[in-house]
């Protein structure tokens, strides 16, 4: 009988000293590590003694759609942990943040394979704070949500952004949503939210090429039109601190992406 586990494992937004003491020290007994594009090379570091094996999804690999690609890497995790392996499934911010987590943690279960799950700092948090943005504040913002800009214009409901709804809500945050920024902003006003609405997006939050770009609704779109992903995308007054905090928030000098 198999001893193989697999500990499902957030990476962070970026920063390498923004990982957690616990997937340090799971990175460090892991035999088998899966990791995704956007972790931070640096952080591979933590797992020297172990088989490193990139699986991150690119939309230029020909002939490959996404589904298959996180199949594959499904079948990876079931089969090394089969064979007895500690197994780390690394991933970029937080696992069950839009990082399919959950899809894999299922089909662990149903593999019969048992698995942790190692919380990591979600970017929805660490690029707004980089950036001098409280994503709720006192008299601005008494909650936020967040969504993937991914189903900006997705006609199934049951992934569909509502777009309704979050035109009321004080903070909203978008990943994955740099190029459905005209759409998001489109459904935004069209439900009402003001296009003086204060708007900012951070690429690379938390690294040291980080980019901020700010603006409003109406204006958002020229102004960011060179941002790239990955980028988040922060909708709410609270955005309009950025500029008072900025006088007093020190630039940390976080460690540069090396690779491993």
């Amino acid at each position: 009988m198999s001893n193989g586990i697999v500990h499902l494992v957030g990476a962070g937004p970026g920063d390498p000293e923004l990982i957690t003491l616990k997937a340090v020290r799971l990175l460090n007994e892991a035999e088998v590590v899966l990791y995704d594009r956007l972790v931070n090379p640096a952080i591979l570091k933590h797992a020297s003694g172990a088989l490193l094996i990139a699986v991150g999804k690119s939309k230029s690999e020909p002939g490959r759609t996404c589904k298959d690609q996180q199949q594959r890497i499904i079948e990876l995790l079931i089969e090394h942990a089969s064979l007895g392996k500690r197994v780390v499934r690394l991933k970029g911010g937080d696992p069950f943040v839009f990082g399919r987590g959950g899809e894999e943690a299922l089909a662990l279960v149903q593999a019969g394979i048992p698995f942790t799950v190692a919380s990591g700092v979600s970017s929805v948090t660490a690029a707004s704070a980089s950036a001098g943005i409280p994503i709720t504040h006192r008299g601005l913002a008494s909650g936020f949500a967040v969504f993937t800009g991914h189903e900006a214009e997705s006609e199934d409901p049951s992934v569909a952004v509502p777009f309704e709804a979050a035109a009321k809500i004080p903070s909203v945050v978008f990943l994955m949503g740099v190029e459905k920024l005209p759409v998001i902003v489109r459904e935004l006003l069209k439900y009402g939210r003001s296009a003086a609405t204060p708007v900012a997006l951070v690429e690379r939050g938390t690294l040291p090429d980080q980019k901020i770009v700010t603006g409003t609704l109406a204006d958002i779109c020229q102004k960011a039109a060179d941002i790239r992903s990955p980028a988040v995308i922060i909708i709410g007054e609270v955005v309009s601190l950025a500029r008072e905090l900025s006088g007093g928030l020190v630039a940390q000098a976080a460690v540069p992406a090396t690779t491993p």
